[in-house]
């Protein structure tokens, strides 16, 4: 495959929630149940883009996967954390595509400042889950920081979800705040 990875615009949203759909209806990897609208995704795209990254990785110009960070929490100390998430297409997962995405999600996080790299994965239990995730962010060097048990309920059962997270930034004394994906993005030409 010839990936390309490039940032996201509103403008994919449908090919975007043409792949995430499919991990609403067939998995517990999402806790939503709906699909959300096409305007609704428009909106989510465009909020994360407003401070962090949101990418897109195509194969001779198709969308096939994609990958953003937000904020963890909203409280003040969590400044420097975010939490990592990555959609594949069913066609591509194993080949390398989701490390490409998250290799320069780190790298662009990193240049703004972040610390900390989170991912909550569902624990796999069933039919809706694997181990995928988890083996890959232990490739992507995520250790395991815990879990919350029975915090999920779809497909008439309850999961848990574990924690993994990965230091990719420097801590220090005197912090400096966290910059805006639109300034560090030109460095990496996207």
């Amino acid at each position: 495959m010839d990936i390309k990875i490039r940032t996201a615009t509103v403008e994919d949203a449908e090919k975007l929630l043409e792949i995430y759909a499919y991990y609403i209806k067939n998995t517990a990897v999402t806790f939503e149940y709906e699909v959300p609208s096409v305007e609704e995704f428009r909106e989510r795209i465009s909020h994360i883009l407003e401070h962090y990254p949101y990418f897109v990785a195509e194969n001779k110009g198709e969308i096939i996967g994609y990958s953003y960070a937000g904020r963890f929490h909203p409280r003040a100390a969590f400044g420097w954390d975010v939490e990592m998430t990555v959609y594949l297409n069913q066609k591509v997962r194993r080949a390398g595509v989701g490390r490409q995405l998250y290799a320069l999600m780190e790298e662009v996080l990193r240049e703004q400042g972040v610390v900390r790299a989170i991912s909550l994965i569902v624990k796999p239990e069933d039919e809706y889950s694997d181990y995928n995730s988890i083996q890959f962010h232990e490739k992507m060097g995520y250790r395991y920081a815990g879990e919350l048990k029975d915090c999920g309920y779809k497909f008439h059962r309850w999961y848990t979800l574990v924690y993994m997270d990965k230091q990719i930034g420097v801590t220090q004394e005197n912090m400096l705040p966290v910059r805006d994906f639109a300034a560090v993005r030109e460095k990496f030409g996207l």
